[in-house]
Parts: structure tokens; C-alpha cells; sequence
């Protein structure tokens, strides 16, 4: 039996997050440039976005570039921005195909502006779909997306528009780049490597995590099945006892 027809669709998690890792390494063992990686990474994402949409997930976020990746060497930024604008112009019409809405997070501005043109053009173009909503996270960082909240909610502080002692995790949340968004349950990391990397620290509290040994490019649908299914399998008692989630 494989993963899929394993899945209790009663019980699936309403987000799902990605920290999709490896492409560098994956290119390297091939003897290719980092940027081999990369382009070989769109296919693991059009496959794990229809893996989600064929067994009705909400919510995918896909943490595609950092704030820090900028700090990457110039070529392979530009390539990597080169890519995505590829990206989003032919996987347009596969995203309505799938009834799958396109949405982002991050500070968006400061990508080159014909990524950020492409970028506002797909997620139009997908906006009056229904199923699953596909959430790219483009420079983007918790610290930055933190700092930011911080500063709205301090500037309505000073404004009168909010009370210092009103501010709770409510309000914390409806001043983060994914208010209206339920915070991911389930996050997955592929490549073996065990950590958050700065990604929806505050969002990420409670998400069960799995850490997949699969370099991203190589991460297919029964891949994202198998997390599913190690997911439904885990008690989750948010500081309950087993007894009281009994």
C-alpha cells in the first residue's frame, strides 16, 4: 500500500510549510553549478503543490528565498530570480488547472522588479480559485517579519489606536505577513538538515516537525504522502496530558 491510500482525509493538517532544501548539494554531486539545482528544484514543487491540492490541503507555504539569501553570490541571485520569473509565467495556468490560488509573504519590494511584476500578475491570475492556496515565502525571514510587527503595532501604540495592555497573541499575529492564515501544523525540512533557518518562528509553535533525509530535488509526491501520514500518527496535546486529549 502506498502512502497515499494511507491517509486519513478526516483528520489532515489545514497548513503544511516547506523549508525546501538541498538543491545546492544535489547539483554538486552531480558535478553541475548551484544553479542546476534549482532548476531541477521547480519539478519537486509542482509536485508536491499538486500532492497537496489532490488530497485538499488549505494551506502550503513554501519558503523559496530568504532575506539572507541575498548575501549569495550575485549570479546565482539573478539566476535564481531569473528562474522564478520562468516559473510563475508557465506554472500559471497549472495552478488554475488544480484550482490552486497563489499567494506570498516577505518583503516583497525588494525583489527585482520584473520577479515582483510576474510575481503580483500570477497571484491575479489565480486569485478567484478555491482549493488549495500555494504560499511562497520571497525574502522573507521571522526576524524581519517580527521586527516589522513590532514596529505596526508600536506606531498604533503612539497613534492611540491600541492599548499597550491589549496586546495579546491575537494581535500579535494579525500584525504578521500571514494573519488571516491558521499557523502550519505540520513542517517539513528535506535534506537532512535539522533546523528552522529563521522561517515562522512565531507561527510554528505548536507544528509537529519531520525532517525528510531527501534532497529537494528529489522530494516527490509519496514523499510528501509519508509526512502526512507520520504527522496523523503523532499525539499532539498542546501542554495537555495524553489523558485529557483521550
Amino acid at each position: 500500500m502506498n502512502f497515499k491510500d494511507q491517509i486519513d482525509k478526516n483528520s489532515l493538517p489545514k497548513h503544511v510549510a516547506i523549508i525546501m532544501d538541498g538543491n545546492g548539494r544535489w547539483a554538486k554531486q552531480r558535478g553541475r553549478l548551484r544553479v542546476f539545482g534549482h532548476e531541477n528544484g521547480v519539478t519537486a514543487v509542482r509536485n508536491t503543490v499538486e500532492a497537496a491540492a489532490e488530497i485538499s490541503v488549505n494551506y502550503l507555504t513554501l519558503y523559496a528565498f530568504s532575506t539572507e539569501n541575498w548575501s549569495r553570490p550575485k549570479r546565482e541571485v539573478d539566476a535564481l530570480m531569473s528562474l522564478l520569473v520562468k516559473s510563475l509565467n508557465k506554472e500559471t495556468s497549472t495552478l488554475n488547472k488544480n484550482n490552486i490560488r497563489l499567494q506570498a509573504i516577505g518583503d516583497l519590494k525588494s525583489l527585482q522588479s520584473k520577479t515582483y511584476k510576474e510575481l503580483l500578475k500570477a497571484i491575479d491570475n489565480t486569485k478567484q480559485n478555491t482549493g488549495t492556496t500555494l504560499n511562497l515565502a520571497l525574502s522573507y525571514s521571522s526576524r524581519w517579519e517580527i521586527t516589522k510587527m513590532v514596529k505596526k503595532i508600536a506606531e498604533k501604540v503612539k497613534n492611540n489606536e491600541l492599548s499597550s495592555e491589549d496586546i495579546n497573541d491575537e494581535v500579535i499575529s494579525n500584525h504578521l505577513t500571514t494573519t488571516n492564515i491558521p499557523d502550519p501544523e505540520l513542517l517539513i525540512r528535506t535534506s537532512g538538515e535539522q533546523r528552522i533557518s529563521n522561517f515562522l518562528l512565531w507561527q510554528i509553535a505548536y507544528s509537529e516537525l519531520y525532517f525528510s533525509p531527501k534532497l529537494w530535488p528529489d522530494f516527490g509526491k509519496e514523499d510528501f504522502y509519508e509526512a502526512i501520514v507520520d504527522f496523523q500518527g503523532r499525539e499532539r496535546r498542546f501542554g495537555k496530558t495524553s489523558e485529557q486529549i483521550k
